[in-house]
């Protein structure tokens, strides 16, 4: 998703440029166009990739328990990793977007299953 995504992009393109991302400097004194997976995962310093992860399941998304409350620390910490460079109306309209996502990717995954089981049971 990163390397598609805007931020992904900027940094295929620029990667190469060392006024662009020199990484002769520490994260934290750096000025990238953008960020790295670095940036967003392991901010602060952290060292455990998951703590800001985008897995869905992991952070309450499923259709099951996308709005269970014990991930809302997960939810809301997430988020703030976007405030940095952008409004906090920006990262919640985002994570909203990626909840209905995956919502909808959901629901194409299964009926892709039942396409290709429908096809099984025919003997193709």
């Amino acid at each position: 998703a990163y390397d598609i995504g805007l931020h992904g992009v900027v940094y295929q393109v620029n990667k190469w440029d060392p006024k662009q991302f020199d990484w002769d400097k520490k994260l934290a004194d750096a000025y990238y166009v953008g960020p790295t997976c670095q940036y967003c995962h392991m901010r602060g310093g952290h060292h455990y990739v998951q703590r800001f992860g985008t897995v869905y399941t992991s952070m309450g998304m499923s259709m099951a328990d996308r709005v269970a409350p014990i991930w809302k620390e997960k939810r809301d910490r997430w988020a703030s990793v976007c405030d940095d460079c952008h409004s906090p109306r920006f990262a919640k309209e985002n994570l909203q977007a990626l909840d209905e996502s995956v919502k909808d990717a959901g629901l194409k995954y299964r009926e892709t299953f039942k396409v290709a089981e429908d096809l099984l049971k025919d003997g193709v």
